[in-house]
Parts: structure tokens; sequence; C-alpha cells
């Protein structure tokens, strides 16, 4: 479990020179290109989400790999598309990084320093049985005991897409499960094979909130209460105290 740090906050920046500084902590140089490399630098800033987004302001993979100008899916599921889609099961399924909805509840990447941080339960298979989820997720998170299964047999499993969705969505929200790997078929896209996350990464204990909320100012350079209230999908009262007590 990593340990609580504080870190002094920078003075603060204008619009331009804080897009100057964030470019700079979060692109590295060269663009990545392999799969450990998209290990280190998942590590390096703690979290990522999958793809940028207007009103996100985050690191992201899709950045890292193809550069800030380049647009995700312009001209359909390119080489570098292909890339970062395939990442996101392989960074989890070997430990790297943790992958679900979270970071301001869109596709991201937690390094597993951060994930161990904010990890809500105790490291155990039935770690779903003590929170407060949609019945589907208590029924998919019970499915996943006897290990991993693709997204289709879950589905049919709860049996309604939208119901599924929810179900997902809140798991992934309590990082209680994430991608390992894909199933290929003969014909199509591999399907992701989901698993519970203290299966594939060493979680439980205790949270560290401090840890977590430094981790994000360092990376975000400046961060608000409100950018780590969505982040991390915590009330604005509690953001606003745990970046106080930064200072």
């Amino acid at each position: 479990m990593p340990s609580d740090r504080s870190l002094n906050p920078p003075p603060p920046h204008d619009g331009d020179t804080l897009a100057q500084a964030r470019g700079d902590r979060w692109l590295p140089e060269p663009p990545l290109t392999a799969v450990d490399e998209a290990g280190e630098f998942i590590d390096r800033v703690g979290f990522a989400v999958l793809f940028p987004a207007e009103r996100i302001a985050a690191p992201s993979m899709w950045e890292a790999v193809a550069g800030p100008d380049a647009t995700p899916f312009a001209t359909g599921m390119g080489k570098l598309e292909e890339r970062v889609w395939g990442w996101k099961d392989e960074l989890p399924r070997t430990g790297t990084a943790w992958y679900g909805k979270f970071l301001y509840k869109r596709a991201s990447l937690l390094s597993p320093a951060m994930l161990a941080a904010l990890y809500p339960g105790d490291g155990e298979p039935t770690d779903h049985a003590g929170l407060d989820l949609p019945d589907q997720a208590h029924r998919i998170a019970e499915a996943l005991l006897t290990g991993p299964l693709p997204t289709a047999a879950l589905r049919e499993i709860v049996g309604d897409r939208a119901r599924y969705d929810r179900a997902m969505s809140a798991l992934q929200r309590h990082l209680l499960v994430t991608s390992a790997g894909v199933q290929a078929h003969r014909a199509g896209w591999p399907a992701t094979v989901i698993d519970l996350t203290c299966r594939l990464f060493d979680v439980g204990g205790g949270t560290d909130h401090g840890y977590a909320t430094a981790r994000f100012a360092d990376t975000m350079i400046e961060a608000t209460p409100a950018e780590l209230s969505r982040a991390f999908g915590w009330p604005i009262a509690t953001a606003r105290r745990r970046l106080a007590a930064l200072s």
C-alpha cells in the first residue's frame, strides 16, 4: 500500500502556461510504441483517460501514442487506435495498469499504486457484498468468483444490455472489476474478458486518499476541488478538504 505524502502546491499558472506545463508532464517524447512503454507512462502519471474528451483535463493514452494534435477515429479504426484499444486489455492482464470506466466516468487507466490507494474493499473476491450496488452488479461479481468471463457471458447472466451496462459501470466505479485480456473468435473482434480486480492486483487493507489526492495534484500541476471531485467521484466538500490538507 503506498504511503501518504503531500506535495507543495506550485505557483499559479495562467491558462497558456498551465497548458504548456501539463503538456510537458503528460506527453512522452518520443510517443509510445510498445505496451511496456505504456505501462511505464501510466506508472509515471498515475492515471489517464483512454481517449481525450472536451471539458476533461487529464493525461490520455491516445495523446501519448499519437500526439496532442491527432484526432482519434477521424478515419475509422486505424493502426494507432488499434494500438490503444489493444493495450487497454493487455495492461490489466499483466497487472501493469487497471482499466475501466472510472476517471471522470470515462474509460481510463490507473497505475497499481493509484488503484491500491483508491480501492474500497479488503482485497477479497467477496468485496462487492459490502457495497451498495445494483442487484445485477452483485450477480456479475458472484459469477466472477470462479474465474474470469467474457463480456458476452456476463451479459447473458444479466439478460438486458442496459442493465448490464449500468451494473458494469457501478462495478468499475468501485474498482471491483477490470479487463483481463481478450478471447479470440473465428470471426469479428475478440471479446474482452472481465476479472475481479483483486485477482490481478495487490489491493485491499485500507484506502490512502491522501496519496491519491497528492498524486492527482502532482500530475495535474494545478488541481481544483471541482476537477478532483469529477475525476474520482468524491463530494465537492471532500475534494476541497483533501486538497487543502496538502498545503
